[in-house]
């Protein structure tokens, strides 16, 4: 069938498909203006949740201090608060693993050398980091420390493949049910071991670091008797620093 113009007569299935074809155009373009307006929003919330992290990270700093120098003007000492997060990483191998050590290495998710995982600290996890101290160092990060790993070293498991951390949408499409849709989202639930941690934690793929500058010096001796294994508490930041 054809429909006669004045100029010529054009098939109806041509008209029919570029009628279709405009109609798919016109969606597409309120589809764009729509996201348009939804990222705008997000950045916005983002943005503002950046702001009020940095100032509660802000706040915990000036408390530690102030809590510091009040101890020191009265001739006491201060007890530093106990850390609710550890950084633990993985200095050797598996030569002479026994099968218990081996299973709590794959509890914590550490199954290669020089990799990194974060773990809440409780009483079941610090009991198991015991267990296996000659095999790991582990400590209390500082802010900067998590969020160099996230940032430099960070990949995410989205259907059981690691994937790399290069985008929000990433992140918000695996736990924007949880409110964590952005990097600074993510960096907060883990640093304050929020009510999502377990689920933000297994978000993000155990970290692949490099050996440290120099090499690590006697592994098989703990932190405290001059080695590298065990808990070197608020100094971890440091060895994290030299491995990203």
């Amino acid at each position: 069938m054809y429909v006669m113009t004045a100029s010529a007569s054009v098939p109806e299935t041509i008209l029919k498909r570029r009628k279709r074809d405009d109609k798919l155009a016109e969606e597409r373009a309120a589809a764009k203006i729509v996201a348009r307006k939804n990222n705008k929003k997000k950045r916005q919330q983002m943005f503002k949740s950046a702001e009020k992290y940095v100032q509660e990270y802000r706040k915990i700093e000036r408390d530690l201090v102030r809590h510091r120098r009040v101890a020191k003007a009265h001739g006491n000492f201060f007890l530093e608060p106990e850390g609710k997060l550890a950084i633990v990483i993985r200095i050797r191998g598996i030569n002479g693993v026994a099968p218990k050590t081996r299973k709590i290495l794959q509890l914590l998710r550490l199954r290669q050398i020089n990799s990194a995982t974060f773990v809440k600290l409780n009483k079941a996890t610090l009991h198991m980091m015991r267990l296996v101290e000659p095999y790991i160092a582990y400590g209390y990060p500082n802010m900067k420390a998590v969020r160099e790993l996230v940032y430099k070293r960070g990949f995410g498991k989205v259907n059981r493949q690691r994937i790399a951390l290069s985008d929000n949408s990433i992140i918000e499409g695996e736990l924007g049910s949880l409110g964590i849709i952005c990097m600074e989202d993510l960096i907060h639930e883990i640093f304050t071991v929020g009510p999502n941690f377990k689920k933000a934690n297994n978000f993000i793929w155990p970290f692949r670091l490099n050996c440290p500058t120099g090499g690590f010096k006697k592994k098989l001796l703990h932190f405290n008797e001059g080695g590298a294994a065990g808990n070197r508490e608020h100094l971890i930041s440091g060895l994290v620093h030299q491995m990203i």
